[in-house]
């Protein structure tokens, strides 16, 4: 009970903040959006009808507020003859969950191995990165489930494959977030962050998905693989952080990488490319998953491609954490409208996020440090925050039955919580001091000496 009412009082200090900037957004299209439309976008609402047998809908929910998986199932029932129809349906709803599986364990390989090894490009902490990858996961995911079970956002989820899915979900996020303060946060206080990200993660997911304060109805955000909800949270909440989480010496002190630490960078980078499409995929309705992996790839192939050229255009020569990064924006961007756009938009807009990343590595970033006075370690920004806007902005330009305006709030809003969300966490651990080595794996570690 204090921990609920704790994260109540939290909630309700965050929306103090947020809700009078929320109340100026208005409708941009001025559209009426009804309750009861097609809820052909949310995280996935899929309907299956079983023709053979007398039964009424199997209905799988993956959605921030309310996930779900039930049957009903109505047959006829007389003397000698035995009932079929709830037997087919628990069956296919185990076919399903079986399915799910397979794709959370994708999305388990990207949290650990893509996104633990993508951060080991800091030469001197790699040891720093994996570990606290590895810690954030293993609270996140907990938390997350265990808060799904509480009435805090939403009513209370059921212990599915849906609930690991989103769970994961956010665990992606904060590894997005982590990747802006990386290597100046002690172990201890990159616990305190993910206690304190969840909450905030999982407002914003109540406020974009689930209808909560009333400000987006439900299932009309189009964010299928969470451009929105997901990366641009992840980065924008990590920016927030970093005001309160750098110091001067920091300034002066260079991230340092070496041949070694940006391979196995790479090889990070190149799991999340191949299990992105997975990522992308879970959550969409089951007809529409085929559609949502293939477009993913086709954007990633774009991305890659774009960033080659735009790194050599700009730096004249291929600068290997361009390759490393910039070639998954493509990823990022096609998140919201993967499952509801064709091919050849994907491809394009894959290209157009992959030179935007570029740009944004090679000119941008130095500038959004020195006006933020704080250090973007992995660049997430880059990666991250301005491809998943312009992801969530893109789907209504590529993607079917957009509201415009109501994209454009969510895109706004979205930024507006992680913003304060951050800076409100950023202010909390800043308060357990700083690291006086910064990008050292040697201050929490044993680190054996080579010779």
């Amino acid at each position: 009970m204090a921990i609920k009412r704790f994260l109540k009082l939290y909630v309700i200090i965050i929306s103090l903040l947020c809700v009078p900037l929320l109340g100026t957004i208005k409708t941009a299209s001025g559209t009426e959006v009804l309750e009861n439309q097609n809820d052909w976008n949310t995280w996935a609402t899929i309907d299956h009808s079983v023709s053979d047998v007398n039964s009424e809908n199997h209905k799988i929910l993956l959605a921030s507020g309310n996930v779900e998986s039930h049957s009903k199932v109505s047959t006829p029932s007389s003397p000698g003859k035995v009932e079929t129809g709830g037997v087919v349906a628990e069956t296919l709803e185990d076919f399903l969950e079986l399915a799910k599986y397979g794709k959370a364990i994708h999305v388990m390989a990207m949290l650990m191995v893509g996104f633990g090894f993508l951060m080991v490009f800091v030469r001197k902490y790699g040891y720093g990165a994996v570990t606290a990858t590895y810690i954030a996961v293993s609270i996140v995911i907990p938390y997350y489930m265990f808060l799904k079970t509480l009435d805090i956002f939403g009513e209370p989820a059921e212990l599915k494959m849906d609930r690991l899915i989103v769970a994961e979900f956010c665990a992606a996020s904060i590894l997005i977030a982590m990747g802006a303060f990386l290597g100046r946060l002690k172990m201890s206080q990159y616990i305190i962050m993910a206690l304190m990200f969840v909450p905030s993660y999982m407002m914003n997911e109540w406020i974009m998905l689930d209808n909560g304060m009333g400000i987006i109805p439900k299932g009309q955000l189009i964010d299928t693989g969470g451009s929105i909800v997901i990366h641009q949270f992840g980065a924008y909440f990590g920016l927030g952080v970093i005001v309160r989480m750098t110091t001067s010496e920091d300034f002066r002190k260079k991230i340092e990488s070496d041949k070694l630490s940006n391979q196995f960078s790479m090889l990070g980078s190149m799991f999340l490319w191949i299990f992105w499409p997975s990522f992308c995929a879970a959550p969409a309705e089951v007809s529409r998953m085929p559609t949502a992996a293939i477009n993913t790839i086709l954007s990633l192939c774009g991305a890659t491609v774009a960033t080659y050229i735009a790194s050599t255009m700009i730096r004249k020569k291929i600068a290997i954490e361009d390759m490393a990064n910039a070639a998954l924006a493509g990823g990022v961007a096609i998140g919201s409208a993967c499952a509801h756009t064709t091919p050849k938009l994907s491809l394009a807009l894959g290209f157009v996020a992959g030179i935007l990343s570029v740009i944004g590595f090679s000119l941008i970033q130095p500038r959004v440090q020195k006006a933020l006075k704080g250090i973007d370690t992995c660049g997430v920004h880059n990666l991250h925050g301005m491809p998943g806007i312009l992801g969530g902005l893109a789907a209504i330009f590529i993607a079917e039955n957009v509201v415009p305006g109501l994209q454009i709030k969510g895109v706004f809003i979205t930024f507006i919580v992680a913003w304060i969300t951050g800076l409100a966490a950023g202010t909390v651990v800043s308060l357990f001091g700083y690291r006086k080595d910064s990008y050292n794996d040697a201050v929490e570690f044993i680190v054996e000496e080579h010779h």
